[in-house]
């Protein structure tokens, strides 16, 4: 297998690492710059899977807590996309789009969102 779809792999194996996790893994950002084979593979697989640094739906609702001013389960939407896009393992305009659009709830007419269904619908089949 090609390296640079080491993380794919992975995340089809319903594991969830991190693109740091997957280039330290040996992944490559390139195709065809690396090969390797189904044994040099399962230790890899293996290694992520007993891995718990993924955090998990309790663990995304405690951080959006943090942004819910009102304390009623609700947070601005402009603020995840900003969250989204500048902290942690940050996504690109393009990428978050699709994301949003399939996993978040309307905005309210303040700019609202329940952000329980959108944490949701991301963890699904992760735990």
């Amino acid at each position: 297998m090609d390296a640079f779809y080491i993380g794919d792999c992975l995340r089809a194996l319903n594991l969830n690492p991190t693109l740091a996790t997957v280039e330290k893994l040996g992944g490559t950002e390139k195709r065809k710059e690396k090969m390797i084979k189904l044994d040099d593979f399962m230790p890899l697989f293996a290694q992520v899977k007993k891995d718990k640094d993924a955090g998990s739906y309790e663990d995304f609702i405690e951080v959006l807590k943090l942004y819910d001013k009102s304390e009623n389960g609700t947070m601005m939407y402009a603020e995840l996309e900003h969250i989204l896009l500048s902290l942690g393992e940050r996504l690109e305009k393009a990428e978050l789009e699709p994301i949003l659009k399939e996993c978040c709830p309307p905005e309210d007419e303040e700019g609202f969102i329940p952000y329980e269904p959108f944490v949701a619908a991301l963890t699904k089949g992760i735990n």
